[in-house]
């Protein structure tokens, strides 16, 4: 299983999240703590947002504590809103195009999960998808391809439905071949302005998701499993739940994408 962290909030350096604290994203690129593979070492991607519309990116298929470059960007970078990501891969050959994050337009996506037997419902879930979105699709993995379909179900009108609309139709294609509905999807994805996360499975099995405020309450952190750091307060994000951060703080409401309706479980400023 991959590794990630997100942020937004008050502008900060990457370093604060990706390689500063204690059990930071590189430490977890090479010993994650509450994953199936200890070793994060397919690659890693960062997106940041700063003076354009559109996230920077800087991706490659080192392993994260080998890179020297990303050490330095990260703490030269300051950003008030950035995700960050460490692969493990389950599919997909090891190259840039299937480094996370994924970018379009204004929007960045980075997804920790699996989609079972994949491979075989892979032409059904790129046939959904218009020949415009189909044209921007670089990489091999499953990931990329549930990003693009978001895109193409309305990620841009209504986050949470279209991502929703985008697990349904996925389960919808295992169910037609005869395969488990097993999707395990853990993502953080923004708009430049909103970070979203998402925590869900169709087994008992969701990634981890942990969330903890920042710079005093001006900035949240989303992250694959805690850092090591004794000011931070960490909280665990229950399975079946859509995480929302904007400026006035984050809420977690229940996320069912097999019903239409979701639920408010909880805000906090």
């Amino acid at each position: 299983m991959c590794r990630w962290a997100a942020y937004r909030g008050v502008p900060i350096p990457l370093e604060q999240i990706v390689s500063a604290p204690g059990h930071s994203l590189i430490d977890q690129s090479h010993c994650a703590s509450q994953a199936k593979t200890a070793t994060n070492g397919d690659g890693f991607g960062i997106a940041w947002y700063g003076d354009h519309p559109e996230p920077g990116l800087y991706r490659d298929i080192l392993p994260a504590w080998s890179d020297c470059n990303l050490r330095s960007l990260a703490r030269q970078i300051r950003s008030p809103l950035f995700l960050a990501h460490v692969r493990a891969s389950t599919g997909g050959a090891t190259n840039r195009d299937n480094c996370h994050p994924f970018v379009h337009g204004r929007w960045s996506f980075m997804h920790n999960g699996q989609v079972a037997g994949f491979d075989r419902i892979r032409r059904k879930l790129e046939s959904a998808l218009s020949d415009r979105l189909y044209a921007c699709r670089r990489g091999t993995t499953d990931s990329e391809l549930m990003f693009l379909l978001a895109l193409e179900f309305g990620l841009d009108e209504a986050p949470e439905g279209a991502l929703a609309e985008m697990i349904r139709f996925v389960i919808s294609a295992a169910k037609a071949d005869g395969k488990a509905m097993l999707v395990r999807f853990t993502a953080a994805l923004s708009d430049g302005e909103t970070l979203y996360a998402i925590r869900y499975s169709t087994d008992t099995h969701a990634p981890t998701l942990y969330s903890a405020p920042m710079c005093g309450g001006h900035g949240h952190c989303l992250v694959s499993e805690p850092f090591e750091d004794k000011d931070a307060k960490w909280h665990e994000i229950p399975a079946g739940s859509f995480v929302t951060v904007r400026d006035g703080g984050m809420s977690v409401r229940r996320f069912e994408p097999m019903r239409v309706e979701t639920v408010e479980l909880a805000e906090s400023a």
